[in-house]
């Protein structure tokens, strides 16, 4: 157990610096899809945190509050992907200079950084449901990094500023899809951290099963 701690704590403070270092170089350069990845990224911070505290803290937060954490999180996501749409919008319209060898390094780096994440998560998610769908999000992250690098690629190759944006809208629509189509699912962990096995109500945060 121990050595998960290490593992989930080593996830979280790598999941950090991508976020970190995505929001610093998107403002930087102007690149609004390293901004919305950064954004993206911040969702897997969160659960990332919460089941660190649910884990392997004691006095762990009640099921209550993880569940209300999880939907605000999410609400909050879509309030910032509707913004970065809007923004994005803004920008094909009235372009912005970009440098596009940034987004494409920072993305790429990114990308390993999601991988690293996945990597950290794989041993202690092959027990404990939750963890394990933390694992499989963060290795479908490896792709969507790809979208700043390849973004600053056309922007270097066409120099057109426009595939920034563009990329960065395609983001923000997928993750405002994605996070209310997990707010509307009926057996969504994202909201109810509890499921039945065999009959059972059970804890998949900590994949205890609990009494009757």
């Amino acid at each position: 157990m121990a050595h998960y701690r290490k593992l989930l704590g080593a996830a979280v403070g790598l999941n950090t610096a991508i976020v970190v270092g995505e929001a610093v170089a998107g403002l930087q350069t102007n690149s609004l899809s390293l901004l919305i990845d950064s954004v993206h990224n911040v969702s897997d911070e969160m659960a990332l945190v919460f089941l660190f505290v649910a884990f392997f803290l004691s006095g762990a937060p009640s099921k209550h509050l993880l569940r209300s954490a999880n939907l605000l999180n999410s609400l909050g996501l879509i309030v910032m992907s509707a913004v970065l749409i809007w923004e994005a919008i803004d920008r094909l319209w009235h372009p912005t200079p970009m440098t596009g060898l940034v987004p494409v390094v920072i993305g790429l780096a990114a990308a390993v950084g999601n991988w690293g994440v996945a990597r950290l998560l794989w041993a202690p998610g092959t027990h404990n449901a939750a963890i394990r769908l933390a694992y499989v999000h963060n290795l479908g992250d490896v792709g969507v990094s790809c979208a700043p690098v390849l973004a600053g690629l056309l922007v270097m190759l066409s120099g057109q500023v426009i595939f920034d944006p563009l990329a960065a809208g395609g983001v923000a629509v997928w993750l405002m899809w994605s996070t209310l189509r997990e707010l509307v699912g009926t057996h969504d962990v994202l909201l109810w951290p509890e499921e039945l096995v065999c009959g059972h109500p059970v804890d998949t945060y900590t994949g205890a099963q609990q009494a009757t």
